[in-house]
């Protein structure tokens, strides 16, 4: 494990800030950032981002959990930060199989057991990346309780585009075309290429700022829209995840009533059969409730931290009667 560029003046985040190399079992090369609480520490919140994030993304929101008192670990995904890219194309969006995430779990498990952060850990996971967390829980991921934030556990799709896309991104990953982008995506910045007032994330204009510079700043960070295989690989994890049963670990689910990225029917379904789980629908909110203004989101990230103490409170009480 090695230290690894890390843009603090764009991050924004804890001071104690660090970034560092590690390699999968696939020698893929990622990037882990660790944003480390001061004082006495509540435990390490694992945060596993969507498809843009990186490490610098939610520098702000580590700030947050570190005032509350939590350690922060988050990990560039293959194909995003300054990971290892997946294809010729730096700025795809592309993978070979969603499982080799889990590859990416265990090098970014690596990396909080080599600095050994503090114990317990929470899992905070944001559209793609709770897919992944899910699954992540599913094979046993150490994890006290988690917040999951508009989760990617559908894709949100017309009943045309649903039917279209399985067979053409089955096609186009069967013929050796996986690498092409989805119809209608490119290369191109998301965060530079719409306007604020036509962004589906956020209607927090300050945050939306904050990612443009991000995103003027060090543009190597960022990438594209998705491949024809990411999307024959998502639709399968998800089909895949709809059938298992949920972790017996408490968890609370935040999405908003405006989300044009998620299957919000998806995550309902998965809320109702969830023990421990708790579920908020976040009216008018867009994709990213947890960046929201206060005046629709409310304080999406208080609510995830007297729900980390609370089920921290009934596990001390189980394991003292």
């Amino acid at each position: 494990m090695e230290e690894a560029k890390f843009y603090k003046e764009i991050a924004e985040g804890p001071s104690s800030a660090g970034a560092y190399w590690i390699q999968t079992e696939d020698k893929v090369r990622l990037r882990v950032g660790a944003y480390h609480s001061l004082g006495d520490s509540k435990g390490t919140i694992l945060l596993m981002l969507g498809r843009f994030g990186y490490v610098e993304r939610y520098g702000r929101v580590a700030q947050s959990f570190a005032d509350n008192g939590f350690s922060t670990v988050v990990v560039d995904w293959r194909s995003q930060g300054l990971s290892d890219r997946m294809a010729d194309d730096p700025q795809a969006g592309h993978i070979h199989h969603f499982s080799d995430y889990q590859k990416d779990v265990s090098a970014m498990m690596q990396v909080v057991e080599n600095l050994e952060m503090p114990k317990p850990y929470y899992l905070v996971g944001v559209s793609m990346g709770a897919c992944i967390g899910l699954r992540s829980m599913l094979d046993g991921l150490p994890v006290a309780s988690a917040a999951f934030i508009s989760p990617m556990w559908g894709i949100k799709m017309s009943a045309v585009q649903r039917i279209a896309a399985w067979p053409l991104s089955w096609a186009a990953k069967a013929t050796g075309q996986g690498h092409r982008y989805v119809p209608g995506e490119s290369g191109e910045i998301y965060v530079l290429e719409t306007p604020f007032e036509d962004n589906n994330l956020t209607h927090n204009a300050g945050m939306y700022d904050y990612w443009v510079e991000q995103a003027k700043s060090a543009p190597e960070l960022q990438i594209g829209g998705p491949t024809m295989t990411w999307l024959f690989e998502a639709l399968s994890e998800c089909r895949n995840l709809s059938s298992a049963p949920s972790p017996n670990i408490a968890c609370i689910t935040f999405c908003g009533e405006l989300d044009r990225l998620v299957d919000n029917d998806s995550i309902k379904a998965r809320m109702a059969k969830w023990p421990n789980g708790e579920f908020s629908m976040i009216r008018n909110a867009k994709h990213d409730v947890l960046t929201e203004i206060p005046e629709i989101g409310g304080d999406v990230m208080s609510q995830i931290f007297a729900f980390f103490s609370k089920m921290e409170i009934q596990g001390q009480t189980h394991e003292n009667v």
